[in-house]
């Protein structure tokens, strides 16, 4: 995804653990459809790895990208589970989303191996989205800005400011994800605008001003429009209203062009 000036609104939909080859092809053969009304932004899509082939033969011909959930640090070795940047590159994939809360929740990712995923992932020739966000005990505790600005610094350790223009970041409040709480947009705007001032600190004012920030929280049809008026929030990385065509399209349709 290129930067624009104007910060192209950018919908990603992450389906985590849900959907076939089969029935993926069968979705975006129904989001193509309705993306024919052709909102202006930008749009991609995170199967799983299995249905990443099949995703990217089904999209070809449109304007959607299809990434991958999580990408590794090595190009090959004895590493069971994990997938280099050289396959994902070999099957067309152009982006990958690093860092997730459920992958540092669940399968122990730090900033460190965050960093290394981005690395590695930027070196073969893949744009990387890169999530970051507080617990609900962090945020309730106000350490809100402390953990963002830890996650950024740790994560984007190294990173040129040629780096840095590849790159999108998420912010997901881990306490508003699944959960139906949603960051109201006051809240996710503050963060949204604390998230850029640290790039600002880490690269330059115009590669801050040049990288989307998502928002990825509890994304619904009927707060994107609200979101999304926000002026720091660039668009959304989308769960579970992600997984069926027609809501999907609702939430990448939000100004209802």
């Amino acid at each position: 995804m290129s930067p624009s000036a104007k910060r192209r609104p950018f919908i990603a939909g992450n389906w985590k653990l849900f959907k076939t080859a089969a029935e993926t092809v069968q979705y975006i053969r129904a989001l193509k459809k309705l993306m024919k009304k052709g909102p202006e932004v930008d749009v991609a899509l995170a199967p799983p790895f299995t249905a990443l082939e099949s995703a990217v033969k089904a999209a070809s011909g449109s304007t959607i990208a299809i990434a991958a959930q999580n990408v590794f640090w090595e190009e090959e070795g004895a590493f069971t589970g994990e997938i280099a940047p050289g396959m994902l590159k070999a099957l067309s994939v152009g982006l990958a989303i690093v860092g997730h809360s459920e992958r540092r929740q669940y399968f122990g990712e730090t900033d460190q191996t965050v960093n290394r995923r981005i690395k590695a992932a930027l070196a073969a020739g893949l744009d990387a989205i890169v999530c970051i966000g507080e617990t609900l005990e962090e945020r309730e505790g106000k350490k809100t800005k402390r953990v963002l600005s830890s996650q950024i610094s740790k994560g984007l350790a190294g990173l040129t400011r040629e780096d840095g223009l590849r790159l999108t970041i998420a912010y997901e409040p881990v306490w508003a994800i699944g959960t139906g709480k949603t960051a109201t947009p006051d809240m996710a705007q503050d963060a949204h605008q604390y998230i850029r001032r640290q790039l600002e600190k880490i690269f330059d004012k115009k590669v801050a001003n040049s990288v989307r920030i998502q928002y990825g929280g509890s994304v619904k049809p009927d707060n994107a429009a609200e979101l999304m008026a926000q002026p720091d929030i660039d668009g959304a990385l989308v769960g579970g209203a992600s997984l069926k065509p027609d809501v999907f399209f609702k939430i990448i349709n939000f100004k209802g062009a």
